[in-house]
């Protein structure tokens, strides 16, 4: 696969996206190199709950040969949602019937099922790309912080929204939406937090106010994780001290005055800090021109709010499409011309979606807008 410090496919970034265009590429015969900021697979957690669409997600395992192999990871009963009001009433309910097409997983299990479908030394981990350079004809240079660096005649950026491949492609820089999230976790919910628990029931959970509300999730672990979502000026999480957790609480808490005490909960009693978050995005229909011997996918390419449900879906989709068409092309360049082209509109589709449901959700009229959209259609958590 390596020779020296030069690589056939580098892809910079082992999230899901990466993995699964690695993953496919090896199915189709093809081995590339993957290079991962992290030190190992279990360097931190790698958040909650994910529900993965038929359309992309699962299209993109069936490509890697994981499908049988993802519904054994399947949260039973997480495709449950409950719409709920600010003052607590609930205004949509379902149970999991099993009959929807976008099950719950955790997404560590998923990463490592992606993970333990690729040899060893496949992932160079601890390889934190700091730059990269065109070198001519299609090939580049990426450098590390340890001040190593590999050549490559394809290059992918799989490495998020502060993709340090962008840059070779696009001066697009990911901007603030408006919207800031708080992270809570209220651990074995169901004996240490029954009201939260009975709350939130065994799946998806909503509750849209003007300008702030919750969204939250059962984990696998019995643990709930909760988004508490609030518009607010980019500085807004820079005045809340979030080394005394009491006093973030309060900070954060001030905004739901009048809120149903069951919610107001889900902040004061969560268990250990408050994790804070800003929510950035990439212009709607970001795109690019052809450059040769380097693409992107997943957030590098169009990060969007997660008001859409799709980054996850659409970075492993981005992936196999990908890996498809590089198997299924005679150069590298008409490859990548069949890739974008599909990406682009795609991409820009969802991320329209997604900023038009950021506003809805949060406005004046957002919880009547979504209890109609959930009585009339099936769960799209």
């Amino acid at each position: 696969m390596t020779h020296g410090n030069h690589v056939p496919i580098a892809i910079i970034g082992a999230g899901l996206g990466g993995l699964t265009a690695a993953r496919v590429l090896r199915v189709h015969g093809i081995e590339a190199a993957v290079f991962e900021a992290e030190a190992s697979a279990a360097a931190r957690t790698q958040g909650g709950m994910l529900d993965i669409h038929e359309e992309n997600g699962q299209r993109a395992l069936r490509s890697a040969g994981l499908h049988d192999a993802f519904r054994n990871l399947v949260h039973a009963g997480g495709q449950a949602m409950r719409l709920v009001g600010p003052d607590g009433t609930v205004r949509v309910s379902r149970e999991d019937d099993g009959a929807g097409g976008r099950p719950e997983v955790d997404r560590g299990d998923l990463r490592d099922l992606l993970l333990g479908s690729l040899p060893d030394g496949t992932i160079r981990w601890g390889a934190k790309a700091t730059g990269a350079r065109g070198l001519g004809g299609g090939r580049h240079e990426v450098t590390f912080a340890d001040g190593s660096a590999v050549t490559t005649d394809l290059l992918i950026g799989a490495d998020g929204a502060w993709s340090r491949i962008r840059p070779l492609v696009s001066s697009a820089r990911p901007a603030y939406t408006g919207m800031s999230f708080v992270e809570t976790d209220l651990l074995d919910a169901d004996t240490r937090h029954p009201r939260a628990a009975a709350l939130i029931g065994g799946g998806f959970f909503l509750c849209p106010g003007p300008g702030r509300g919750f969204l939250a999730h059962r984990e696998t672990d019995g643990s709930l994780h909760v988004y508490t979502a609030v518009k607010a000026d980019e500085g807004w999480l820079d005045t809340i001290d979030f080394g005394d957790t009491a006093a973030a609480k309060a900070a954060v808490l001030a905004g739901f005055e009048g809120w149903d005490e069951g919610l107001r909960g889900l902040i004061a009693d969560a268990d250990g800090p408050l994790t804070p978050r800003r929510i950035h995005a990439l212009p709607v229909g970001h795109r690019w021109d052809r450059v040769p011997g380097v693409t992107l996918l997943g957030d590098a390419a169009h990060l969007m709010s997660p008001f859409a449900g799709e980054g996850a879906n659409l970075a492993m989709y981005d992936g196999a499409t990908l890996a498809e068409a590089i198997a299924a092309h005679p150069d590298t360049e008409s490859a990548l011309t069949a890739y974008e082209s599909a990406l682009f509109p795609r991409s820009a589709s969802s991320a329209a979606e997604s900023a038009a449901n950021l506003d809805t959700m949060f406005s004046e009229d957002g919880l009547a807008e979504m209890t109609a959209f959930f009585s009339a259609a099936p769960v799209t958590t």
